[in-house]
């Protein structure tokens, strides 16, 4: 195992020097033919990437999306809208499609299981432990992907539930100025980041292409699975139906959510002294007791034995 990880080490570093050195030279030869051909950027015509693409491009892409186009014409149209939703919910993690993620799935069932059996073959370990291995890469390949997209969800909703209070303070404050909803919007889109800044963003691109209000802020809401962001939308698309006051509605919503948002400070911090128990309990304690009652005990032993 040494000598193959300093073989791969020496290999790479082979290849850096020779890419670095091949790097060098081609800028020199930009810089060659700028000052000749008077180009600011040094490529004569006929002579960048689009005229000579890479082996990349000219092989590879083509035959991948070749596949993935016949993937998906396989792949079931309510299992793609099942992915497709989860995906949008973890925020579309990389810019992957459905047939991406499930690609991914099918890759890690394979390789994961031949790296679990590969290391155990390296530990040398009997038939058994190598099928537990195998087993275990299995179990990973299958839990991880949805595991990681749990857990974006899960991120991505909190950061939107920490947002929310802000985003409506701003968005009343704009209506109260004389804005309209959409300029509002485009204002909190414009001042603020994060969560529910890019869904309002999101929103405001789907109202260009050519969507209903309604629509796109149900959008919003079947993307975040937030009470609070679902009942703030559906506040929203009341009003707009009934004709109340935009205003009035997120002034009570501002409030109400602050007014959560204390009680779930106040909640956490009801929680802190059970959390501190465990601890204290597994290792604080035992470590003061020894401490304490360690040389006490040493010496009621010693005295015992004379």
């Amino acid at each position: 195992m040494m000598y193959l990880t300093f073989f791969l080490f020496i290999s790479l570093f082979s290849y850096g020097l020779l890419l670095s050195k091949a790097e060098k030279n081609q800028h020199v030869e930009q810089r060659m033919e700028a000052f000749i051909t008077g180009r600011k950027d040094g490529k004569l015509p006929g002579r960048d990437a689009e005229s000579h693409p890479s082996l990349f491009r000219r092989l590879i892409l083509p035959i991948w999306s070749d596949f993935k186009r016949s993937f998906k014409r396989r792949m079931p149209g309510e299992k793609e809208a099942k992915l497709e939703k989860k995906l949008q919910m973890a925020g579309s993690p990389f810019g992957i499609t459905p047939v991406d993620f499930r690609l991914l799935q099918i890759a890690l069932l394979f390789t994961l299981p031949l790296a679990f059996g590969g290391y155990a073959w390296v530990l040398g370990v009997g038939a058994g432990p190598k099928m537990i291995f195998i087993i275990t890469g299995i179990v990973v390949a299958i839990v991880l992907p949805n595991f990681y997209l749990q857990q974006k969800m899960k991120t991505r909703n909190h950061h939107a539930l920490r947002e929310l209070p802000d985003v409506l303070d701003l968005l009343t404050v704009s209506l109260e100025a004389g804005l309209g909803f959409d300029a509002a919007v485009n204002k909190v889109v414009s001042k603020k980041g994060g969560v529910i800044a890019s869904e309002f963003h999101r929103c405001l691109e789907e109202m260009r292409l050519g969507k209903t209000r309604r629509e796109a802020l149900s959008g919003i809401r079947d993307r975040l699975s937030v009470d609070e962001v679902r009942a703030f939308i559906g506040s929203i698309l009341q009003a707009e139906k009934l004709g109340i006051g935009m205003v009035l509605v997120l002034r009570v919503q501002s409030n109400e959510v602050r007014e959560q948002r204390k009680q779930r400070a106040e909640e956490a911090a009801m929680k802190a002294p059970i959390k501190m128990l465990f601890p204290l309990v597994l290792f604080i304690f035992p470590s003061l007791f020894i401490v304490l009652l360690g040389p006490a005990l040493i010496q009621f032993i010693e005295t015992f034995q004379k």
